[in-house]
């Protein structure tokens, strides 16, 4: 009987310290993507930084200097800058 008490004990610290913090940043990721708008500085997950002008449902477009412009899926984006 201790062993599965054990077992419980181990499963529910796991639960606490992983799983349930990973499912917090994906949701947090998920809202942010989900709040984009145009005129936002955003930084990608390479590190590329610029300001969106265009947005569709799957990809985003920025501008990184005067008159260059880079296509990104949205995924790509990682934060917001303030």
């Amino acid at each position: 009987m201790s062993q599965f008490l054990l077992l419980g004990a181990m499963f529910v610290v796991l639960y606490f310290f992983m799983i349930r913090p990973q499912q917090k940043r994906t949701a947090e990721t998920k809202k942010l993507r989900e709040s984009l708008t145009r005129g936002d500085a955003v930084v990608t997950i390479g590190g590329m930084r610029g300001k969106i002008v265009e947005l569709t449902d799957d990809s985003v477009v920025l501008e990184v200097d005067r008159g260059t412009r880079l296509t990104f899926d949205r995924t790509a984006v990682s934060r917001k800058l303030a």
